[in-house]
């Protein structure tokens, strides 16, 4: 008896119980971990003329999960902050590009060299949304079923101490270990483990980060952001204007008995960090022989406003103000308000020439 072999069909099916009935996929990610490929074949085949049973076999496997977890920077510049400040935020996104729900679990180091380092914990906050660190986030320690293909925006907040200057570094790293969604446990890597069909094995195919250690393949990942101090930017502009001469002048002289009013400008640059206890000294000058001047009794203005031209030559004008300040032989003092960013406070006071 001899057998002809007449046809040979395969198909395959593919289950996934665990997703609903309607899965979806994520095109760029491939075919979800855990999903259960079935490879069916069916031989039909006749003996002398007459059709016979077909035979058939199928091959079943799972498929397995590509563990790649991205953390970046979120901008392109270092953010800034002020000596003392507290709750301050360095922003990254954290992108899950593994084929399934993973948890992220999260910590933080600060590397060496940096010009200092923050103070107190830091924390993580994961953004509601609008990218700015604010009352909408949610303090958190991982990360929990973050979907494949999905990005979120996580910040780390810390303190920043105080005796540092304009320009000091300090650099956080934030670091991202993948983990199980259902366990919580960080993930072991099967990649060199002999493959077996019937279980869900893990191949890490992340990229190197920024952490010390933090190699490719190991199922972490991590990036640098910077914080960068702008301590207060203060410049003065001192300026005198003759206010009045004995002889009554249109166009007043600084001759004996005229009357001087000094302006004390204290500016603030723009993108800096509030200046506080701003604290105004004038020493006037020696009265030598009869030759000087001679204070003003009650004539100090604080908190004015200055309005400075450009030069050649740099003048400005100084308006408003408060009566305020102290004046102990020959020291003229002046307390003036906080003093933000792009701003301007003034001092003035009055003296006539002897």
């Amino acid at each position: 008896m001899t057998s002809i072999l007449k046809l040979l069909v395969a198909t395959s099916t593919i289950s996934v119980a665990a997703l609903g009935a309607n899965p979806a996929f994520a095109a760029d990610l491939g075919t979800n971990a855990g999903t259960s490929i079935t490879n069916n074949v069916s031989v039909a085949f006749n003996v002398g003329g007459t059709a016979q049973t077909a035979s058939t076999d199928s091959d079943v496997f799972v498929v397995d999960r590509e563990v790649n977890l991205v953390i970046a920077k979120s901008d392109t510049s270092n953010t800034t902050v002020a000596p003392g400040a507290t709750q301050q935020a360095v922003t990254y996104t954290v992108s899950n590009q593994t084929n399934d729900t993973i948890d992220v679990l999260l910590s933080a180091e600060q590397l060496g060299g940096d010009d200092f380092n923050v103070t107190g914990p830091i924390t993580f906050y994961l953004d509601d949304g609008n990218g700015i660190f604010d009352g909408g986030d949610t303090l958190i320690s991982s990360i929990d079923n973050l979907a494949e293909d999905v990005t979120v925006t996580v910040h780390a907040v810390a303190n920043i101490p105080t005796g540092i200057v304009t320009g000091d570094l300090a650099d956080i790293v934030l670091i991202g270990q993948a983990a199980n969604a259902a366990t919580g446990v960080a993930f072991v890597n099967n990649s060199g483990d002999v493959d077996d069909a019937t279980v869900v094995q893990n191949v890490f195919a992340d990229g190197s980060g920024t952490a010390s250690g933090d190699i490719a393949g190991d199922g972490r990942h991590s990036a640098t952001d910077t914080y960068e101090v702008a301590a207060a930017n203060i410049s003065v502009f001192k300026s005198s204007r003759v206010v009045s001469d004995p002889l009554g002048s249109a166009n007043p002289k600084a001759i004996p008995g005229a009357v001087i009013e000094y302006c004390i400008s204290v500016a603030n640059g723009a993108g800096s960090a509030t200046a506080t206890g701003v604290t105004i000294t004038d020493t006037l000058p020696a009265d030598v022989g009869g030759n000087g001047i001679t204070f003003v009794t009650g004539s100090i203005l604080i908190d004015a406003t200055a309005t400075i031209t450009a030069g050649p030559p740099q003048t400005q004008t100084c308006t408003g103000g408060v009566a305020g300040g102290s004046f102990a032989d020959p020291t003229v003092t002046g307390v003036l308000s906080d003093i933000s960013a792009g701003t301007n406070r003034a001092m003035i006071f009055r003296v006539t020439v002897d």
